[in-house]
């Protein structure tokens, strides 16, 4: 099966309260959410994964809730591939008044039947 592939720019929200990181495409409309332990995949109507919510974020990604306020340049990448869901963030925050680059990756088996893709989202 052919690959398929989006790109787009993206928007950052952090809810501090509920210490929830978001990621999402500008202008892309999600409807459905598949969930996974901590992370909520949002996927629009073609089947692309076009957002990504991190619960407990500070925990997941070893930053405080403070540092999470503002990330001033980041990118996602969500790629599937018969049946598997690679998620790759990469992030930049200041802690210290020091640059800090952050690359977790997320790999996790999917039951929903979506087909391949790949998605590349970035600072708007």
């Amino acid at each position: 099966m052919k690959n398929r592939t989006l790109k787009g720019k993206g928007e950052v929200d952090y809810d501090y309260k509920h210490d929830i990181l978001f990621f999402k495409t500008v202008d892309r409309k999600y409807v459905k959410s598949i969930e996974l332990e901590n992370l909520i995949l949002d996927v629009d109507k073609e089947d692309f994964i076009v957002g990504i919510q991190i619960h407990e974020a500070s925990k997941f990604l070893n930053i405080s809730k403070a540092v999470l306020l503002k990330i001033p340049k980041w990118k996602f990448e969500a790629n599937v591939n018969e049946g598997r869901i690679e998620v790759r963030l990469m992030f930049q925050v200041v802690v210290r008044n020091r640059l800090i680059e952050k690359n977790p990756i997320i790999m996790q088996p999917i039951s929903e039947p979506l087909p391949n893709s790949s998605l590349v989202c970035a600072t708007a």
